[in-house]
């Protein structure tokens, strides 16, 4: 008897469920996902991380002090607004807080590298 594949996969994931219910693993669940949710987050973090280095360093460093500053700010707070919404979550209020922080991050970053590389 052949089963087709989307109702195989249904009865997989039906059994993965069933077992996580019947052996009371919720709790080692919400743990992987945390660990989960932290380990894509670093992911983002390096790869990041390795663009700057590769390309922006040498750009950014000849900008004025007060561009720098204002740049790696937005940057440094948009990283703590990412690891808040990727470890706690949000939803709400907290949803809009982040979606607001976020925003004028991206635009103080944005806008103030298209000035540097308009005017410099």
């Amino acid at each position: 008897m052949r089963i087709s594949p989307f109702l195989r996969g249904m009865l997989i994931i039906a059994a993965i469920s069933l077992v996580v219910v019947v052996l009371n693993l919720e709790t080692a669940l919400s743990t992987a996902g945390l660990l989960l949710r932290l380990g894509f987050f670093l992911a983002i973090a390096l790869v990041a991380y390795l663009f700057w280095r590769d390309f922006g360093r040498r750009e950014i460093g000849m900008w004025q002090a007060r561009q720098q500053w204002v740049f790696y700010g937005a940057v440094a707070l948009l990283v703590v607004d990412l690891a808040w919404f990727f470890i706690v979550g949000v939803a709400g209020l907290d949803a809009l807080v982040f979606f607001l922080v976020a925003g004028a991050c991206v635009y103080a970053g944005v806008r103030t590298w298209r000035d540097q590389r308009r005017y410099g």
